[in-house]
């Protein structure tokens, strides 16, 4: 079986900041948070995405 594919997108916001959408599994969760640079919202993003597909750090 193959696993459907997860991203995360970076965009600005109208107001100047910057937020992530991400799609896991096929399915695409909202714009999320407002971070002041645009690796902010990526690093944070990434971070998600890897909690959600259980490879956290120890």
């Amino acid at each position: 079986m193959k696993q459907a594919n997860s991203s995360v997108t970076v965009a600005r916001q109208r107001d100047g900041k910057w937020s992530f959408t991400l799609i896991f599994r096929g399915v695409t969760h909202p714009a999320t948070g407002r971070f002041a640079s645009e690796l902010q919202a990526q690093a944070a993003g990434m971070a998600a995405l890897k909690a959600l597909e259980g490879n956290r750090p120890t």
